[in-house]
């Protein structure tokens, strides 16, 4: 189907979307504003929509960018704790046509990310609508286009009585100066030509649910809601998760004089950040240009052995597949030290197994132990929720909302469908995927005739 190639294809859109009676059994009613979008629609306002977008305006063509928050790379800004910084070096971290700056360290802390990516979007000229929250996206065969319902909840108080000379007939009985709260909910259908997923991998925590959690009684929170170990101070703290961020968290118990363990449920692969004076993940993708995986894996391990010892003494057991290996099948990231493990070494960090049961101030381990705790900190991670919310079975697993097809072919689906952000490869692979995306939409766009100007028109 052509893109609004005439005005009168455009009142013809517009007139199918007045009087298209689906509006009602899919709950869009006659007070829904419509916008019609001439460019792709991107849903997430994190480093993958920003990306896509800035390569789409590369490539010449507008997009409207829905964020459910009230800021950009929300995850970053809002859930994130204070001593975080990208455990990659800023090159491979670095979005499509911005580097980082110069004078930024090898790893980026999350205030320099952010001014990054805050940056990021005023070069580029990128404003995301705030406070949409998408509760419905499906694509419209009878339109050939997709429709994209948000929702936004307006919270205001107005005082009753401040106007009484346009209202006379005010309520007598509420008080000079009283106030009045309203909550509003104002609903949007976008329509749109193109759909980009980029909510991502990290879109919804993740929480387990574990026998006597209403009996510990100690606060329990996840890592989204952790900042620093201050408030943790001479606690005894149980850290559930032992992937690089429960390894973290842990580290900066330690230096908050706090007393941290750690649940290890699952074998790890620990790794140095560095090494002989290079970051393992550089070191690695220069390997890669030379060796098969399985001998680059190999010598990892060897180096990490000559640094560490035999963590299998200490609890850690490695998984039997290397770590570049099963990264790609699975993409469970190794752990790149950055003291953690000195801090085990000595006994500050203790390790625990898996969880049976919780206790008032205590937790049962399935060794038979117990110990005794005053709060739980649960670095279990997240996930996807586009199978909430995207009404498209095809593209995306309702298991775990990540694409069905793997790396690198993930990216596309049908009637322009797209994702961005569910590589298990982190900022490289989502500024791959963004290229892919913003070439493959120009090709189009550029291609067709289409309405001489982007529109944004309601009714």
């Amino acid at each position: 189907m052509e893109y609004f190639h005439n005005h009168n294809n455009l009142r013809e859109i517009e007139g199918k979307l007045i009087h298209d009676p689906q509006r009602f059994n899919s709950g869009i009613s006659n007070s829904t504003r419509c916008v019609l979008v001439s460019g792709p629609v991107i849903v997430g306002a994190g480093p993958s929509g920003l990306a896509v977008a800035a390569c789409l305006k590369e490539n010449g063509v507008p997009s409207l960018i829905l964020e459910r928050s009230n800021c950009i790379a929300s995850l970053w800004q809002l859930k994130t704790y204070d001593r975080l910084r990208l455990h990659l070096p800023k090159e491979f971290c670095e979005l499509p046509l911005m580097p980082f700056p110069q004078h930024f360290p090898t790893y980026p802390t999350k205030s320099q990310f952010i001014d990054y990516l805050e940056d990021y979007a005023t070069k580029f000229e990128i404003n995301p609508v705030f406070n949409q929250t998408v509760d419905n996206a499906q694509f419209d065969q009878t339109l050939g286009f997709w429709r994209v319902r948000t929702t936004t909840t307006t919270t205001w108080s107005s005082n009753s009585n401040s106007d009484s000379n346009s209202n006379s007939n005010s309520n007598s009985n509420n008080s000079r100066g009283e106030e009045e709260a309203a909550v509003t909910t104002t609903t949007t259908e976008y329509v749109c030509r193109w759909l980009v997923v980029a909510t991502g991998e990290n879109a919804e925590v993740v929480m387990p649910d574990f026998k006597g959690l209403e009996e510990f009684g100690g606060p329990i929170v996840h890592t989204s809601l952790y900042k620093s170990g201050e408030v943790f101070r001479g606690k005894r703290v149980l850290v559930v998760g032992s992937g690089n961020s429960g390894m973290e968290v842990c580290l900066d118990l330690c230096h908050h004089n706090a007393m941290p363990s750690i649940v290890v449920r699952d074998t790890v692969h620990i790794l140095p950040r560095e090494m002989f004076g290079r970051s393992t993940f550089g070191l690695s993708m220069w390997l890669l240009k030379w060796l098969p995986i399985t001998l680059v894996d190999r010598l990892l391990l060897i180096i990490a052995w000559l640094i560490f010892g035999d963590t299998s003494k200490l609890g850690l057991a490695r998984p039997k597949m290397g770590p570049l290996q099963l990264k790609n099948l699975t993409g469970k990231t190794p752990v790149l030290d950055v003291g953690t493990f000195d801090k085990i070494k000595s006994g500050d960090i203790k390790l625990c197994s898996s969880i049976k049961r919780l206790m008032h101030q205590a937790v049962e381990f399935i060794d038979g132990s117990v110990e005794n705790f005053d709060a739980i900190i649960l670095a279990t991670g997240y996930k996807s929720n586009v199978p909430y919310w995207l009404k498209d079975r095809e593209m995306f697993s309702e298991e775990d909302g990540l694409p069905r097809k793997p790396f690198p072919n993930g990216w596309k689906g049908d009637y322009g469908l797209y994702a961005v952000g569910f590589t298990k490869r982190g900022l490289l692979g989502a500024s791959m995927d963004a290229k892919r995306i913003a070439a493959d939409i120009g090709q189009c766009w550029n291609s067709e005739s289409r309405y001489p100007t982007s529109f944004d028109r309601s009714f």
